[in-house]
C-alpha cells in the first residue's frame, strides 16, 4: 500500500501501533494508522548508528567519546561528553550531526536509499541546504511505521547492506526497557509537525522485544496536540504498559 502523506486529515490525531513477528513478518497487532509517513525525528539514531559504524566513524560501545563544543549550541543537558551508547540513550542531537558531517553528503544519501528508509529524501528543509544536519527532524525525510518495522526487521535480520560489526554494534547500544516479561530494546523520537500550524507533537517509540526465543518487532506513533511533556518518552511508556497484552 502507498504510504499517505502527513497532510491527509491533518486535522486528526494520529495514533499507530503495529507488532510483527520478526522472522515470519506475519502481524501479531496492528491498530490505528500505520501507513501515513511523518518525520522520524531521533529514532532516525538507529540508522544512523548503522551507518556510522559501517563507515567507520563509530568503533565501539564507548568509542568515540566526543567532547561537547560552544559552537553545537545545545540545550544544557547535551553539554557533556557523549559515547554512542549515551547518544542513543539520552537522544544528543549535536552527537547525530558530528556524524553526519563526517560522512558527508553524498554517502550519506546514499546510506538512506541503500536501506529504503521512508521516502529517502535527505535534502532537507526547502532552500535552507540543510539536509545533511536537519533532514530527519520534521524535515523532508519521513517514513510510515510500517517502513520502521520493515527497516528493523533488515536490521535484525542482518540483511542491510553494510558490515556485520554495523548490524551487531547498532543492536548493542540501543536502550533496553523490560515489559511484561519480554526484554524490550527500541528508540524514541519527539519533535512537532510544523506543517500543521503551530505543530502539534509527535512522539515514536520503535524496536524489538524478546521472550523464552520469541522476538517481534514494532512502531507506535502518537501525533495529537496536548502538552503532556516529551512526546516520545510518554510514547515509550504508554506502549510498555500495553505490550504484554497486545502479544498474547
Amino acid at each position: 500500500m502507498a504510504a499517505i502523506q502527513p497532510s491527509a486529515r491533518a486535522a486528526d490525531d494520529v495514533q499507530c501501533t503495529i507488532i510483527v513477528d520478526a522472522e515470519s513478518g506475519d502481524t501479531v497487532h496492528r491498530d490505528g494508522v500505520c501507513d501515513r509517513r511523518y518525520s522520524p525525528a531521533s529514532t532516525f539514531k538507529v540508522p544512523l548508528a548503522v551507518m556510522g559504524y559501517d563507515a567507520g566513524i563509530l568503533d565501539d560501545q564507548d568509542t568515540p567519546s566526543w567532547d561537547y563544543k560552544a559552537e553545537y549550541d545545545a540545550p544544557e543537558r547535551d553539554r557533556k561528553t557523549v559515547d554512542p551508547t549515551i547518544w542513543e540513550r539520552d537522544s544528543v542531537l549535536w552527537f547525530s550531526r558530528e556524524i553526519t558531517r563526517r560522512l558527508g553528503s553524498e554517502k550519506f544519501a546514499a546510506y538512506v536509499a541503500g536501506f529504503d528508509y521512508g521516502n529517502a529524501d535527505v535534502s532537507g528543509d526547502r532552500g535552507k541546504k540543510n539536509g545533511l544536519t536537519r533532514s530527519w527532524v520534521d524535515s523532508s525525510l519521513k517514513i510510515t511505521p510500517v517502513e520502521q518495522v520493515e527497516f528493523l526487521r533488515r536490521l535484525l535480520d542482518r540483511k542491510l547492506p553494510v558490515s556485520a560489526k554495523a548490524h551487531d554494534m547498532t543492536v548493542a547500544i540501543l536502550p533496553a526497557f523490560e515489559s511484561g516479561g519480554w526484554v524490550v530494546k527500541g528508540k524514541t523520537g519527539t519533535t512537532r509537525v510544523r506543517a500543521e500550524g503551530e505543530g502539534r507533537a509527535l512522539g515514536w517509540f520503535v524496536g524489538w522485544a524478546e521472550r523464552d526465543g520469541r522476538r517481534v518487532v514494532f512502531a507506535r506513533l502518537a501525533v495529537n496536540g496536548r502538552k503532556e511533556g516529551p512526546k516520545g518518552p510518554a510514547t515509550r511508556a504508554a506502549f510498555l504498559a500495553d505490550f504484554p497484552a497486545l502479544v498474547k
